[in-house]
């Protein structure tokens, strides 16, 4: 039985309650439990694999079955966690590919790796990413956040289309509650998806990443029928991100954080549900969630700014 929605949508409303480790036991009581079996035989490639949401997302996937292709930039830190995974482990496989997803090169070359490894995929979780406090500059010379969490999956799964369709495969996107409050920019009205050194702020620039992946998940849903694409955003978990990047925001708010398994849930069971419905929405703790609360941000997200944003990423991964 669902949490009453009344219940669900005041706590989503209230953000802290439904953003916290209260909205998620509140709501994970009614949850049914993640099947052990539900993944077996199935190829996942998850990115950002070896801390926070990432790590708990490739345990709990090894858990149902999984077999898993582990992307991130560390050689050390993926065999870490592969060796993590394979304990008592006989059947299901593991590989590392090692990518930094800000670097358009490496990721096209990693997307090679998994074509050799996978005969299908059954999915393709886009979970790597990073916070910072300054402006850096990717290999290719864009803004590293938006390279990152935009341009580099946006290639990923370009890459892998052919692999996701005749798997009929998904795409889950994690994303952050925190692009509620970032508009989506509008290219061809001069507003750049990448935020200049003079005026950089990290916090802001990640809310556009993220309200531009939501966009680019609701897109991909129209384009690509043959896949399932979903975004989702795991509430405010204790992760070693948020340590590190937001040290006041952890400080305030650590009691109520989630753990980076209750943050993770989501993904794992957008991952093994049957149903291969609801292309292109937004979730968070197993439902559906709006993907605008404020009247600025829904009234920025035009058609017109969607299909500029489509074609400024599409010539970039192009390039």
């Amino acid at each position: 039985m669902a949490l009453p929605k009344i219940l669900d949508d005041a706590l989503d409303t209230l953000v802290v309650p439904g953003f916290s480790r209260i909205g998620y036991l509140a709501r994970a009581g009614q949850f049914d439990p993640l099947s052990h079996n539900a993944l077996v035989g199935k190829t996942i490639v998850i990115t950002g694999p070896t801390s926070g949401l990432g790590k708990a997302a490739a345990h709990q996937l090894a858990a149902m079955g999984a077999d898993l292709i582990l992307v991130g930039r560390s050689a050390e830190k993926l065999e870490g966690t592969k060796s993590e995974l394979v304990k008592g482990v006989e059947t299901q496989k593991f590989h590392t590919v090692v990518a930094d997803m800000g670097d358009l090169d490496a990721v096209r070359q990693a997307s090679q790796s998994i074509l050799e490894y996978a005969p299908s995929l059954h999915a393709l979780v886009h979970n790597a990413g990073a916070l910072l406090k300054s402006r850096q500059g990717s290999p290719q010379g864009y803004e590293i956040t938006i390279a990152t969490h935009v341009l580099g999956p946006h290639q990923m799964t370009t890459d892998l289309l052919s692999l996701l369709r005749s798997s009929s495969g998904r795409v889950i996107t994690v994303s952050s509650g925190g692009m509620y409050g970032a508009t989506l920019p509008n290219i061809l009205r001069n507003q750049s998806p990448e935020i200049s050194l003079a005026s950089y702020d990290g916090t802001r620039q990640y809310a556009i990443a993220k309200r531009i992946q939501v966009t680019l998940n609701e897109m991909w849903a129209v384009r690509e029928p043959q896949v399932s694409f979903a975004a989702m955003h795991p509430g405010w978990a204790d992760t070693p991100g948020v340590q590190e990047s937001l040290p006041a925001f952890r400080r305030l708010m650590k009691p109520l954080l989630r753990s980076s398994e209750q943050g993770a849930d989501t993904i794992c069971w957008l991952a093994s549900r049957s149903e291969n419905t609801d292309s292109g929405k937004f979730w968070c703790d197993r439902a559906v969630r709006t993907i605008h609360r404020l009247s600025r941000t829904r009234k920025s997200d035009t058609p017109e700014a969607r299909t500029a944003l489509w074609q400024w990423c599409t010539e970039r991964i192009t390039q």
